[in-house]
């Protein structure tokens, strides 16, 4: 029994250790970039901020991790889907994401376009194609041609061109933590680094 007792805590001693090793094997400029300049975030909530192109298969890839995370991250986390406007293509897809936002149908297009793009191979990368998709899924297309080139519209996009600038962006994906930390991949292990930052964001709050 005592051998059993010995073995048993033995066990949990070394699952422990894996637990501290894993915890260990996030490293700065290695697993996530810490920014040299970070924004100032007042306030409870710990950002989180993914930034995607449509077009991009790694943020394809990443999508369906981010968006699981999403519906399970802790109450204290705000997360926001930024598309990157970094050229004229990508700006295109950003207009298209913020006018279906706008009108409220961001949570039922953004999967299914992704979807279009890199399971049916549709290139829908400009205003006229993105229009024709976006009322094909119940968005009134006037309002969505309407609101592509709107102030509100473009001030979004600007916003994440600053933000993209701010946090040092050059490919996506990537999910800025805090306006401080930066990480990059496709993989599940992103989804992991991200909750290891927002428990570091959560402890440097104390």
């Amino acid at each position: 029994m005592k051998r059993v007792i010995a073995l048993t805590g033995l066990a949990f001693a070394i699952g422990l250790a894996n637990m501290g090793a894993q915890a260990a094997d996030y490293v700065a400029g290695k697993d996530y970039r810490v920014l040299d300049n970070p924004e100032k975030i007042t306030g409870n909530a710990i950002i989180v901020r993914e930034f995607f192109w449509y077009g991009c298969p790694h943020c394809y890839n990443l999508n369906p991790h981010m968006e699981k995370w999403a519906k399970t991250k802790d109450k204290d986390v705000a997360f926001f889907k930024t598309p990157a406007a970094l050229n004229p293509v990508w700006e295109a897809s950003a207009r298209g994401f913020y006018a279906a936002q706008l009108l409220g149908y961001e949570n039922k297009t953004h999967d299914a376009l992704f979807d279009t793009i890199h399971k049916d191979g549709k290139e829908l990368f400009d205003q006229a194609s993105l229009s024709k998709w976006y009322a094909s899924k119940g968005v009134d297309q006037k309002k969505f041609n309407s609101l592509y080139n709107s102030f509100a519209v473009s001030t979004k996009v600007g916003r994440s061109q600053t933000g993209a600038k701010r946090y040092q962006i050059s490919g996506v994906p990537a999910v800025i933590v805090q306006g401080k930390y930066v990480v990059t991949g496709e993989g599940p292990q992103v989804v992991k680094v991200v909750d290891y930052l927002v428990d570091k964001v959560r402890a440097e709050k104390k």
